[in-house]
């Protein structure tokens, strides 16, 4: 199973970006899909998860202005960031909760990371 993140980029202070994530491999299900991040010197954080149910999570800094969303078909997770703050600039990995078999353990799954850079 592999995580592909892509969609970082450089963008000014208030832009927008949207980060998308496509899982692979042999995926039976995945339960939850979550966006993480880590800027220099700091230890990585959340950003935002959804179920598959489609309930979502936010950290409390990216609330009305990140909006996380998720293709259960396509198996792929996507976050919109809009309003982007310098505070923002780190890069970001999405993870997932993955199984391959019917009844199997749910295994954690990251991706390769990309990075996001908010600047003027």
């Amino acid at each position: 199973v592999q995580l592909q993140a892509s969609g970082g980029g450089l963008v000014q202070p208030g832009g927008s970006l949207r980060l998308s994530c496509a899982a692979s491999g042999r995926i039976f299900s995945i339960n939850f899909m979550g966006w993480y991040r880590q800027a220099p010197g700091k230890q990585r954080e959340l950003v935002a998860t959804i179920t598959s149910g489609g309930r979502t999570n936010y950290a409390d800094s990216v609330k009305g202005r990140f909006t996380i969303s998720r293709d259960n078909a396509k198996n792929t997770v996507s976050l919109q960031m809009n309003s982007l703050k310098p505070e923002d600039t780190a890069v970001y990995y999405c993870n997932g909760g993955i199984r391959d078999t019917y009844g199997g353990t749910f295994y954690d799954y990251w991706g390769q990371g990309t990075l996001v850079t908010v600047s003027s």
